[in-house]
């Protein structure tokens, strides 16, 4: 984008961030890069924070473009919130572009991280340990900023944490039933690596870490090989990218697809996966189903 033109977005932003001040003042304005994010900052900031989001429900963060009304949420924001681990490539151009004044965190630190071909995989929300590091991190970072509403953020981290403890038990408890043999699951991106960690589920995906490089007919037919040796049965399509690829796998396999998974980003707001809670049971609970299925088959 031109210089000039997000020059005159910076100026008319500071002017609508002093002549908001006095009705906003009263909340954090966080900006969060995904909605993930969103979720977790809404359910832990309350009615204390006004969140932002720059990258829609059923959107790639992979490859999402900024356009000049995200510069304006930026400068405008008292917290910009991004996952990091090279999950948005885009978001460092932004602060910057925004004078690099702007209080951020990156969501994600001091997770446990996993590799895939020498690159840190970002996906790492995707994990029940993981995301109670997120949580920690936001709910520290709001009490820092308004430390006058300190047990307010406390109470309401203990009580997400505790609605997060209790789906992770269910969930556990559910996937326990499947032997750890049949647990191979097919989806269209390397996006579930921390998920498969966690619950010693084997994922297969024809792309890598990121939707922006087209799979490869030896990527593809590795796949296939692997559906028709290993007898895989649970093959599902992502939310954020095109189907094409996987209806593709399904019939050269004769494998039907299982439904839809959500990897990057929430479902709308009507949607099965419209909350990071729902999302994680909708995602288990459709594989959970699916690797029972086999597994009454064998």
């Amino acid at each position: 984008m031109n210089k000039n033109l997000f020059k005159i977005f910076i100026v008319v932003s500071i002017f609508l961030s002093f002549s908001a001040l006095s009705a906003t003042n009263s909340k954090i304005r966080v900006v969060t890069s995904f909605t993930i994010l969103e979720d977790l900052v809404s359910e832990l900031g309350g009615r204390y924070v006004d969140v932002k989001n720059l990258v829609a429900r059923n959107s790639d963060a992979h490859m999402y473009i900024p356009v000049p009304s995200d510069l304006v949420a930026v400068v405008n924001a008292d917290l910009v919130i991004f996952n990091g681990l090279g999950f948005e490539g885009w978001i460092d151009r932004l602060l910057n572009e925004s004078s690099g004044s702007v209080k951020h965190l990156d969501a994600s630190r001091g997770v446990r991280t996993l590799e895939s071909s020498g690159e840190v995989d970002p996906h790492a929300w995707q994990s029940f340990d993981n995301i109670r590091i997120y949580i920690n991190n936001i709910s520290e970072t709001l009490i820092s900023m308004m430390p006058e509403n300190k047990q307010y953020f406390i109470d309401r981290k203990m009580i997400y944490l505790n609605r997060l403890d209790d789906l992770n038990k269910k969930l556990s408890f559910e996937l326990s039933k499947i032997p750890i043999s049949h647990r191979i699951v097919v989806t269209s991106h390397d996006a579930f690596a921390y998920l498969g960690r966690e619950f010693q589920i084997e994922f297969l995906a024809p792309l890598g870490l990121s939707l922006d490089v087209e799979a490869s007919g030896e990527d593809i037919a590795y796949v296939i090989d692997q559906i028709r040796e290993r007898n895989v049965r649970a093959l599902f399509i992502e939310n954020i990218n095109n189907p094409k690829l996987l209806q593709m796998i399904s019939l050269e396999s004769d494998i039907a697809v299982g439904g839809r998974i959500y990897s990057d980003a929430l479902s709308e707001i009507e949607g099965p996966a419209s909350t990071y809670l729902k999302m994680m049971e909708h995602n288990l609970m459709s594989l959970i189903e699916a690797l029972d299925l086999k597994e009454s088959e064998v």
